[in-house]
């Protein structure tokens, strides 16, 4: 088992997208042993749920999600997930600043991934068919990097 959290500021946009696509191509692909969560690096958005336009874009590609609500890391979550997959930078500072220069080596950036040098954020981009494609992109090359990792 291989235990992914996905990680953005405030875990109504990005994170939460990953989140639910990674599911979705894990059970495409009949991949039981990979669990996916999703936490922000802020306390803002705190129990509300993913934000409207992420949730229509999901919709529009045939991602299953739940309503959930955004929360933040925890200690705990440290301890828990083999790879904390970060949407930027200011998160992985967040979480160094908050945990430790020791959680890096948990740590990835999903842009890595996707061969961007960042996630932007839809929140302020407002383009949400981007992120989408961006996260995509990035969650499909992680779980083919899995494949030798895992099973």
């Amino acid at each position: 088992m291989i235990k992914i959290l996905f990680v953005c500021h405030g875990n109504i946009c990005r994170s939460p997208s990953a989140e639910y696509i990674m599911k979705d191509i894990a059970a495409r692909n009949g991949r039981t042993d990979i669990e996916t969560d999703s936490a922000a690096v802020s306390s803002e958005e705190t129990g509300n749920p993913i934000y409207p336009p992420s949730a229509r874009e999901l919709d529009r590609h045939g991602i299953p999600h739940e309503k959930g609500c955004a929360r933040r890391i925890t200690p705990s979550d440290c301890e828990k997930y083999d790879l904390i997959v970060c949407m930027d930078e200011s998160n992985v500072r967040a979480l160094t600043d908050r945990f430790g220069e020791e959680i890096r080596g948990k740590i990835k950036l999903l842009s890595d991934y996707a061969g961007l040098s960042r996630i932007d954020d839809p929140w302020y981009t407002r383009d949400f068919a981007r992120a989408y494609e961006e996260i995509s992109r990035g969650c499909e090359n992680l779980f083919i990097s899995l494949s030798g990792h895992v099973g």
